[in-house]
Formats: structure tokens, C-alpha cells, sequence
């Protein structure tokens, strides 16, 4: 039966453990990498994250739906991606940051700006409405933003926003029709240098495309327009919606309204299969890239898994490791003891054992000398010669003291050696006692 204690731990126990807490690590690296951490986005704002009437929430699961690559841009970086760029910038927005984000789409891809309308409040504060779901708002006054013309290469769009009546109040265009969400409160826009994809009932314009010297065939033909004479193929297309409910939730409860959304998307991207993003740093939601971040991003993604895969292998390593650690010792203990072990190990190693015979012969001898009272003498011979016969008288041994040490003297081999030793030292201890 072993004297040794039982494991109080089980390995596989430690084992799980260890797993379960490097698998939730790693996972909290990636959620904060990844933006995860940073809260909801449903915040009752004009923008993809927004689930209340003036948010684009559905527009973006819609577009999910029917097979697009959706995302959300919370970087000034993602705005760059190839594709389809939607921009909800805010009531009271920044017309400098949305001129620039649009002069450098121009050469990279569509682009598509809705203009908002609504002054909106969240719906928890207004009395009676304390159970009102998160994100959702009260719409108030309709007003065109004050940076509607302030766009740089776009010029004034002359926004506004009428109540509209009777007939008049429907919209048309790609080859649709329909009413409107809130006709009291219709945004419109006039301006030379759009060409207008979805009017009202009075021809006023409710969307259309800038008309610069880019080339685009299939907006020409959605407008009804003959192609001009542009020879600029670089330019990619700017469309602007001025009448924001026909793209937001609360215009994607009509079916109509949702299928024209689909169809100005399709415009705005020259009816390609592109890849959708939708801004939310106009929105407050930007965040800036970390080193965090970039860990969980290609081309960095790799690096990161060769390290986590690394940690793994050294982790399963050590869980297999045989035995307790060993602890470094010294290479010369203290003591005596020690001291005459590392001195007799040194002389083995170096195989010169016979060497030692005739010093240690010596040192006997001195040693008897002392022990046995005998006179000082110069001559080794007559000291060995004293020692035999005082050996003779006193213990009768039939072996003097000369011939063992010149045994001794003369040996050669370490068996040699450690038997004449051995019996000089048995010959020492016999005088002694």
C-alpha cells in the first residue's frame, strides 16, 4: 500500500476547467475586439441600428433578406469598403463630415443619402407611453436640415416640406406608385443638377441621382432619360432620397413602399449584386480602431490563431507533464562531507585514481608517527621501519606497515588501489583501538 496521498483534484475536472475558462478568455477578447461590448444601437436615432419609426432598421433586414451582404460601419476605415454606402446622417448633422465621406465614395462605389425629416422624441418619456419598447419614438414637427445645402458637389437641393392632398399626395416612379406614410408632411427637393427617379403628385422630386459627367445607363434608363454625353467612368453614382418615409420603418409597413426601397437600392448600385453597408458614424457610433480590434481582423486574424493554437499546445503539454517539477540543486553542497565527495568525484572523473596511492601512503604514516609517539625522523624508510615494530609489539599483526604502503604505492588499477587503501586504513584503525 502507498505511502503517498491521493490527487485531491481530478484531471479531467482541471482539465475542463482550464478549457472552459481559456474558450470564455478568448471569447471576451473578441467581443471586445469585435465592438460587442459597446452596447445596443437601438437608441431611437435615424439609422440602421434604429428600430422607432424614423430608423432603417427594417430597410437593413430586408435587404438581409433578399440575399445582400448587410454590415454596419462604426469606422471612418469601413466607409472605403467596395459596394453600396447608405448614409442616415442625423437631423442636425455635420455637413463638412458628409461632404467628405461623399467626395471619397465618388471613385470607390454608390453611394446612397437619405435626408432626414422628423423631430422625434423617445416614446418612454411621453405621459401614457411608459410601456413602450426600447427604440421606439413619437414623431413631432417635420423640418428640412439646415446643411440640405451645404453639400459640397452637390449644391442646393432647396428642401422642403408640405402637406400634400388628394391626388396629389401619392408618389410614383420605377414603375411604381403609391401613398405616402405622413402626407401632412412631405419632404421635397429642387435642384438643377439631380435627376429626379420618384416624384409626387405635383412632379416635385422625392429622390434622384446626381447628374455629373459619370456614366450610368441604369439610372438613365430608371429615369426615363436619355444617357448623356458623360465620359467620366470612374465616377460612381450619388442618389438622394429628400422623403425619408419611403425608405425608413415607418414606410416599410406598406408593401409598396418597400418594394420601391428595393427597387431605388437596385438603382443606386446599376442593378449589381453589391455588398451594403450602412453608416452609423454620422450617428454617434463610431469607434476607432485598436490593437485589440486588429487581432480579430485579416490579414491579422492568422497571426492571433498561431499564438491561441500555440498557448494550446504548450497548455496540453504541461497538463501531460510526468511527475513534480525537479528543483535545481547546487553543484557543490556545503560541508565537509560535501567538500571530500566533489574532490573524489573530480578525481574519478579524470581517471587518475592510481595517482593518489603514494600522498595518502604519506599521510598515514605522518598520522602513526604522531599516534605512536615516535621521534621526528628525516627518513621515511626508518619511520616505516619504527611503525613495524611497534606495530609487531603491540598488536602481533603479521602484516607490517611498509609493505601495505609500498602495495598501495604500487598500484595502478582503481581496484587495486581501493584494496591497498582500504586494508592501510583497516591497519591504521587496529593500532588506534
Amino acid at each position: 500500500m502507498s505511502d503517498q496521498p491521493a490527487n485531491p483534484f481530478n484531471p479531467r475536472a482541471v482539465l475542463a476547467l482550464v478549457l472552459l475558462g481559456a474558450a470564455l478568455f478568448v471569447g471576451l477578447l473578441y467581443m471586445l475586439g469585435s465592438g460587442m461590448s459597446s452596447g445596443s444601437t437601438n437608441d431611437g436615432g435615424g439609422h440602421a441600428g434604429g428600430k422607432g419609426l424614423n430608423g432603417y432598421a427594417a430597410l437593413a433586414d430586408l435587404l438581409e433578406r433578399r440575399g445582400y451582404t448587410v454590415s454596419r460601419a462604426r469606422s471612418k476605415a469601413r466607409l472605403d469598403d467596395p459596394g453600396l454606402l447608405v448614409l442616415t446622417p442625423p437631423l442636425y448633422g455635420d455637413a463638412d463630415k458628409l461632404s467628405e465621406i461623399i467626395a471619397n465614395r465618388r471613385r470607390t462605389g454608390p453611394t446612397l443619402l437619405i435626408l432626414p425629416k422628423w423631430e422625434t422624441m423617445p416614446a418612454s418619456a411621453v405621459k401614457g407611453q411608459s410601456t413602450a419598447r426600447k427604440g421606439w419614438v413619437v414623431i413631432g414637427d417635420a423640418r428640412a436640415p439646415d446643411w440640405g445645402n451645404a453639400i459640397k458637389d452637390v449644391g442646393s437641393l432647396d428642401l422642403k416640406a408640405d402637406a400634400l392632398h388628394g391626388a396629389s399626395a401619392r408618389w410614383h416612379g420605377l414603375n411604381r406608385d403609391g401613398a405616402f406614410a405622413a402626407p401632412q408632411a412631405v419632404q421635397t427637393m429642387t435642384s438643377g443638377s439631380m435627376v429626379a427617379l420618384v416624384r409626387d403628385g405635383n412632379g416635385q422630386m422625392l429622390a434622384g441621382y446626381l447628374d455629373d459627367s459619370g456614366i450610368y445607363p441604369a439610372l438613365d434608363g430608371d429615369a426615363g432619360v436619355s444617357a448623356s454625353s458623360a465620359n467620366n467612368e470612374d465616377l460612381q453614382p450619388l442618389v438622394i432620397v429628400a422623403e425619408p418615409d419611403l425608405l425608413n420603418n415607418y414606410g416599410m409597413a406598406d408593401r409598396a413602399r418597400a418594394l420601391l426601397a428595393l427597387a431605388l437600392v437596385g438603382s443606386a448600385m446599376e442593378h449589381k449584386h453589391l455588398p451594403v453597408s450602412f453608416d452609423l458614424t454620422l450617428n454617434g457610433f463610431s469607434r476607432s480602431a485598436n490593437l485589440l480590434t486588429l487581432a480579430f481582423t485579416p490579414p491579422f486574424l492568422a497571426a492571433t490563431l498561431c499564438l491561441l493554437i500555440a498557448a494550446l499546445v504548450v497548455g496540453w503539454r504541461g497538463f501531460l507533464r510526468f511527475g513534480p517539477p525537479r528543483s535545481n540543486v547546487r553543484a557543490i553542497a556545503f560541508g565537509k562531507r560535501a567538500l571530500i565527495a566533489n574532490a573524489a568525484g573530480l578525481i574519478r572523473r579524470s581517471r587518475r585514481l592510481h595517482l593518489v596511492g603514494a600522498p595518502y601512503a604519506d599521510h598515514v604514516r605522518e598520522r602513526l608517527a604522531r599516534a605512536l609517539a615516535l621521534p621526528r625522523i628525516a627518513d621515511a624508510a626508518a619511520t616505516e621501519a619504527a611503525i613495524d615494530r611497534a606495530l609487531a609489539t603491540r598488536t602481533g599483526m603479521p602484516t607490517p606497515f611498509s609493505l601495505a604502503a609500498a602495495r598501495l604505492r604500487a598500484a595502478r588499477r582503481p581496484a587495486d588501489v581501493v584494496k591497498a587503501a582500504q586494508d592501510l586504513h583497516s591497519l591504521e584503525r587496529t593500532l588506534k583501538t
